[in-house]
């Protein structure tokens, strides 16, 4: 168990409900607690810290959302990010964190920027989100960033809301999607040195704050009108770009 303050506890303690929420719809909000477990351990030891509490909220997510999956797409994306995850875990150690957080800040914000185009002008990309060359790339992408950072939520959702999913089926889709790349995950952390006995009993400790954000996220978020929905995953996904970049 790590040695910390009652400060840092009680930062972790918001960093897990924060996982919460997001794991509730509210991706964006996932790269909050991802900066706040990085301050804390570290940022490549806190992939691992966070995926054991991120499986929990997954799971939390399949059971409150499945109905609303739409396989398709699940299916669609899965591959890619699959491919994304194993060269994510063959470049951890190999880029700095100097270099690859900005990287990842100015790919989600272009991503932020073209779906509020989009939202704007629906019929500039209505054939782009369901090209095949679209879909590897950004399952590409949500790979690499989900192994190396657990940062790929937002650009998940913003695939999602390119394909004009109602808010429901956003949910729905994100739950089961991550549920299986973050699974799938495990043994390249374990491999890596990132899970060990010592983040597992830190885990076990924060469990009811990553429950209490699922509750919280899960009331927020079906009382949230579509547009407003869209809009949040937005603009979180850009705020958390632009801390990422370092302008925050």
């Amino acid at each position: 168990m790590p040695h910390l303050t009652a400060a840092q506890w009680a930062l972790a303690a918001a960093g897990a409900f924060c996982l919460g929420v997001a794991k509730a719809g509210l991706t964006g909000l996932s790269l909050l607690q991802v900066a706040i477990f990085a301050v804390l351990f570290g940022a490549r030891a806190s992939t691992g810290v966070v995926l054991p509490m991120l499986i929990v909220g997954d799971v939390c997510a399949v059971l409150a959302y499945h109905e609303h999956t739409q396989w398709q797409y699940v299916r669609r994306m899965l591959p890619p990010a699959c491919i994304g995850v194993v060269i994510g875990a063959l470049s951890m150690g190999q880029i700095s964190d100097r270099v690859y957080r900005p990287l990842i800040g100015w790919t989600i914000l272009g991503l932020a920027i073209l779906q509020f185009v989009r939202m704007l002008r629906p019929y500039w990309f209505e054939t782009v989100p369901h090209s095949h060359t679209f879909v590897w790339t950004i399952g590409l992408f949500v790979g690499v960033t989900t192994m190396m950072a657990n940062a790929a939520g937002p650009p998940f959702s913003i695939y999602c809301l390119a394909l004009s999913l109602p808010k429901m089926e956003i949910v729905g889709t994100i739950a089961w999607f991550f549920f299986i790349i973050n699974s799938y995950k495990v043994p390249f952390s374990y491999a890596l040195g990132l899970i060990g006995k010592g983040s597992l009993t830190l885990n076990a400790t924060l469990v009811p704050a990553v429950l209490a954000g699922v509750l919280g996220g899960r009331w927020l978020v079906r009382r949230l009108p579509q547009r407003v929905f869209d809009l949040l995953l937005l603009g979180f996904a850009a705020l958390a770009a632009l801390r990422l970049i370092g302008i925050l």
